[in-house]
């Protein structure tokens, strides 16, 4: 593709429509692949259709973006058009498929960790632990701590007396 020429959605529609890309009753359109499903999107700038915009589910698992890379760099070698990832900033090629696979898993691991997405990356952290909370096992400690104070002052004034 060169650059400033304007995108051809409906050609990449019609090459996406022979590799079997279907409509969801949400009108999300989603593109089967053999590692699991790619949902697309339509990226307007200014109202004009710039790109289309593959959506890989996040994972732990690098198989289905390895294999949206790679059938999207034949599409777009079919459409005379240039695969960008917006995360690497640049053009991709079939060598970057490690690249880019190493950016989404970064990303995976990011919301499922500090985003708390768990279905992002299985696992990777402990779920907070059912006990008693901090707060909860201080008061505890008070209430036995005067308990045996009691008991204790008790004893002693009952010793006293004799």
């Amino acid at each position: 593709m060169v650059p400033g020429t304007p995108y051809d959605g409906a050609r990449v529609d019609v090459l996406l429509a022979e590799r079997g890309v279907r409509a969801r009753p949400d009108g999300t359109r989603v593109w089967p692949l053999k590692a699991g499903e790619v949902e697309l999107g339509e990226l307007r700038e200014n109202g004009q259709l710039v790109a289309t915009e593959l959506r890989v589910p996040l994972s732990e698992k690098t198989e289905l973006v390895r294999e949206a890379v790679g059938e999207a760099l034949m599409l777009a070698a079919l459409a005379e058009v240039r695969l960008v990832d917006p995360q690497l900033g640049r053009p991709v090629s079939l060598q970057d498929d490690a690249t880019v696979a190493e950016q989404f898993l970064r990303t995976a691991r990011y919301a499922g960790e500090m985003l708390g997405l768990p279905e992002a990356v299985a696992a990777r952290y402990e779920a907070p632990s059912e006990g008693m909370q901090a707060g909860t096992k201080v008061l505890l400690a008070l209430v036995g701590a005067f308990a045996f104070l009691y008991l204790v002052s008790s004893f002693l004034m009952g010793a006293l007396r004799g």
